[in-house]
């Protein structure tokens, strides 16, 4: 029987899942610079895949894969993995880390919103009013750092901010999804599946991108920086929010998401020289208070999940 977390230790995996993912975000800005985005991807994919062999085999407490939970399998790579990685790579090299740190703030009202539609999950206030806190500190970021540039690069930041919106919608619809996958697979089968499949949907792009690129000339430093994106992207974050969602409602889980913003800003600004002001600051701080208001002791014993999420009752405490 697959291991299911206690709630405390969920909690730490979904920090940690979106803490990452935001690094990963921000430092892929210079590696778009050097490589094209589409070889990025599948070079990310590719060694993923590479340190997820071993996860590819089916278990023998698996049970054999309804035609619907494999398009579900299929949708969480096309959206979470493939179309996340191409819009949020090419949407984060056309404007700054931070600004997309504003767009990101609202994947957790997103994530709710598509848990009340597509999971029917029942959402308290205290989840609302945390999804509102991140909205409204990352907002604030908007109001703190004005944009300077003119001409083709404010056109081409507006762009690069849409692409990033539409890699919002993929990771809420990668959230969402996820948590009836949690339900009849385990998070490294499904990290190892759905990395796979964003391997050999961006292969032919890859290869296309690899002809006559000058591999010779990427220097070590940003050999090892793929190395960690790749990891991170394919393997680390993908595990720890799977985890994470065994024991936690996605819209509840979605409030973790605002760690994907803030962490973006914080390395954009200790890595990429972007600066952070005071208002910033309090923003962060805005947006941390509701992961502490979301995940705060209750008086019930647990969250109801509905029936179509797999009959999940009352979680661990």
């Amino acid at each position: 029987m697959s291991y299911t977390p206690s709630r405390t230790v969920a909690y730490g995996c979904l920090a940690l899942s979106m803490s990452l993912v935001g690094s990963y975000v921000a430092l892929s800005k210079p590696l778009a610079v050097v490589f094209p985005v589409f070889l990025l991807a599948w070079l990310r994919f590719g060694i993923g895949g590479l340190a997820m062999l071993r996860w590819l085999k089916k278990p023998a407490t698996e049970l054999p894969l309804s035609w619907q939970t494999k398009k579900l399998v299929f949708l969480e790579s096309f959206l979470g993995n493939f179309m996340f990685t191409i819009c949020m790579i090419t949407g984060v090299s056309m404007t700054s880390a931070v600004s997309a740190g504003v767009i990101m703030a609202t994947i957790p009202a997103v994530i709710a919103l598509m848990s009340w539609i597509f999971l029917k999950e029942r959402i308290g206030a205290r989840v609302w009013a945390a999804v509102a806190c991140g909205a409204l500190g990352i907002g604030l970021l908007a109001l703190a750092k004005p944009s300077h540039a003119a001409g083709d690069a404010r056109q081409a930041a507006w762009l690069g901010n849409l692409l990033v919106f539409a890699a919002v919608l993929c990771e809420a619809s990668y959230a969402v999804i996820g948590k009836k996958l949690t339900v009849v697979m385990s998070p490294k089968r499904i990290s190892a599946v759905i990395n796979l499949w964003g391997f050999a949907l961006m292969t032919p792009l890859g290869l296309y991108a690899a002809i006559g690129f000058d591999f010779a000339r990427v220097g070590a430093g940003m050999w090892l920086l793929l190395v960690f994106y790749g990891l991170a992207a394919s393997v680390w974050t993908v595990w720890l929010w799977m985890t994470g969602l065994k024991s936690v409602p996605a819209a509840q889980a979605g409030v973790f998401t605002v760690m994907l913003p803030v962490s973006a800003a914080l390395v954009g600004v200790a890595v990429l020289g972007e600066t952070l002001s005071g208002i910033q600051m309090a923003a962060f701080a805005v947006s941390l208070a509701g992961i502490l208001l979301a995940t705060a002791p209750q008086k019930r014993a647990g969250y109801a999940v509905s029936r179509q999420t797999g009959g999940v009752g009352k979680q661990q405490g």
